[in-house]
């Protein structure tokens, strides 16, 4: 049984909305990439310039969150520029982060 991508509530089969919090209902893909600091932040961008993508997270080796960026980050570029600052303050204090891409599939 799915659930909702924005509350979690458990969805109806079927459904095209969330019956809880109403939100549009979206098939989401999650991807995960090893890297080491250094590219860290090359990766991100290169992620963000692929598309579909609704969420990106970074963990570091022990799986702690270190960063959440929304999907509206690559939509504006001057966005972009804080987010990318906090990826280079991650990468100076960690040695391999995993990134955690949520990707929207569409629907057929």
């Amino acid at each position: 049984m799915e659930s909702c991508w924005k509350c979690g509530a458990k969805l109806v089969e079927n459904a095209k909305y969330c019956h809880v919090c109403g939100s549009a209902v979206r098939k989401v893909r999650r991807e995960e990439f090893s890297v080491s600091a250094d590219n860290l932040i090359q990766k991100v961008r290169e992620l963000i310039r692929e598309g579909n993508i609704i969420r990106i997270v970074v963990k570091d080796e022990k799986g702690k969150v270190l960063l959440e960026m929304p999907a509206t980050i690559g939509v504006v570029g001057v966005i972009l520029a804080p987010w990318l600052a906090a990826l280079g303050a991650i990468a100076a204090l960690a040695t391999r982060c995993t990134i955690v891409v949520e990707r929207e599939e569409l629907r057929g």
